[in-house]
């Protein structure tokens, strides 16, 4: 912490697949009672039931994929600084430590914390700016990565274009789900995941290779992991995270992990 009396231990693991969009769809929220979503969390997602149901908080904005779970044991002190850790999970979680997006889908385990003995050195105002270095950091080391949102594309052509659409949508990295007849027409129905930053310009695209048959129609379906490494110079998520960065204003050269992460 700024006055370096406090040191707070975590660790980040990535959530087991669903589980980010059971908390979308509400089937998972901190309005829950922590002893049937322990049981849920353990029974569904194989959680170890007493740390499932120590989760002290979701983020960001209370109701968000990202949760602290408390796995220490017999910590004094603990309860007076949950307030402070849940108000720093809201801030980092909402600006996550890659490009300043919200995080996703990322659990932050507490192992231990090392608190001063005087309530006075271990207010807010000392814990928040520790608890959100201490996210960063730890999401740092956990080789993070970009999320993409991803859209479902729905397209309708007759037989002759099918050939076009499929070119097109293997050029933007999209991948055909269902194709199916309309009975009766000579039409059909073509259903494919296309990645958002794709999508741009692809209805042009789609229209000049097919001779303006296809009507494509795209609605947001879900989020996907980006394979490269954001971390690493050149990948294509690196770029991504710097074109975002210079964009906000940021600095161009982000994780030094040493701004975080604090060495005994």
């Amino acid at each position: 912490s700024p006055n370096k009396h406090n040191r707070l231990y975590m660790k980040a693991e990535p959530f087991e697949d669903g589980l980010a969009d059971k908390m979308d769809a509400g089937d998972v929220s901190s309005k829950d009672d922590p002893k049937t979503r322990g049981r849920f969390l353990a029974d569904n997602f194989g959680w170890d039931v007493n740390e499932a149901r120590k989760i002290w908080c979701f983020g960001p904005e209370g109701t968000g994929p990202n949760v602290v779970v408390d796995t220490t044991k017999g910590v004094q002190y603990l309860n007076e600084i949950k307030d402070s850790v849940v108000a720093g999970l809201q801030w980092a979680a909402k600006e996550g430590v890659l490009a300043d997006e919200n995080m996703r889908a990322v659990r932050f385990n507490i192992y231990d914390v090392t608190l001063h003995a005087d309530a006075i050195h271990r207010g807010g105002g000392q814990m928040i700016p520790v608890t959100r270095r201490v996210i960063y950091a730890s999401a740092l080391t956990a080789c993070p990565t970009l999320l993409e949102p991803v859209y479902l594309v729905e397209i309708q052509c007759p037989e002759a274009a099918m050939g076009g659409i499929y070119g097109v949508l293997n050029r933007r990295r999209g991948n055909v789900v269902s194709e199916e007849q309309r009975p009766g027409t000579p039409m059909y129905n073509i259903k494919a995941h296309l990645p958002v930053i794709e999508s741009f310009g692809f209805t042009a695209d789609l229209r000049s290779n097919t001779g303006g048959q296809a009507f494509p129609q795209c609605v947001f379906d879900h989020w996907q992991v980006m394979q490269n490494d954001p971390l690493e110079e050149g990948s294509k998520t690196n770029a991504i995270v710097m074109h975002t960065r210079k964009r906000k204003g940021l600095s161009e050269q982000p994780f030094p992990l040493d701004k975080y992460l604090d060495k005994m």
